[in-house]
């Protein structure tokens, strides 16, 4: 596990199955660039915590410990591609000097390494994609409604252009 702090962010990123690195040798610096941004645009004019560092956890993982997460905190026996496990909003009170945990946004390898695959995107797009789509979640973002679902894909795309990944919702390789 690496721990990347820029300005008041930190992103942890584990990575707790190999496939990821094999398929992907930068799969955590990709990982971690995409929170990094996806945080900075996301926060981009809101209120955040005066002095407050900003923590998200991503964990790159395999299908099966996925399945085991959905199942227990979803109630769905399948894996799934990403989860987002938010801990704290940037309304909940701070002591001084406390970080504010985010949360977790968790993804199976053998999910996203297939969709990808079916969808002709890269691995490593894919991942990004995902990953900024989670942090989006932590923020209180959804896409339950279809207002809510194009404002939320409005702001992946324009995150996603910033990395150089392609519309997921358009561009395919």
């Amino acid at each position: 596990m690496s721990a990347v702090s820029i300005a008041d962010f930190e992103i942890e990123v584990a990575i707790a199955c190999a496939a990821w690195t094999d398929a992907c040798p930068d799969a955590e610096a990709f990982a971690g660039d995409a929170a990094r941004l996806a945080l900075a645009a996301a926060l981009h004019g809101r209120s955040v915590p005066l002095g407050a560092c900003l923590v998200v956890g991503i964990r790159l993982t395999d299908d099966d410990e996925q399945r085991r997460l959905n199942r227990a905190y979803r109630g769905k026996d399948a894996p799934t591609n990403v989860l987002a496990f938010p801990l704290a909003g940037l309304a909940d009170p701070l002591p001084p000097g406390s970080p504010l945990l985010l949360g977790d946004v968790v993804l199976a390898f053998d999910t996203v390494r297939h969709e990808a695959e079916v969808q002709g995107k890269l691995l490593a797009d894919h991942l990004r994609h995902l990953v900024v789509h989670g942090v989006l979640h932590l923020l209180g973002f959804d896409h339950d409604s279809e207002p809510e679902a194009a404002a939320m894909e409005a702001r992946e795309v324009e995150i996603l252009d910033a990395l150089g990944v392609p519309d997921p919702y358009r561009d395919t390789i």
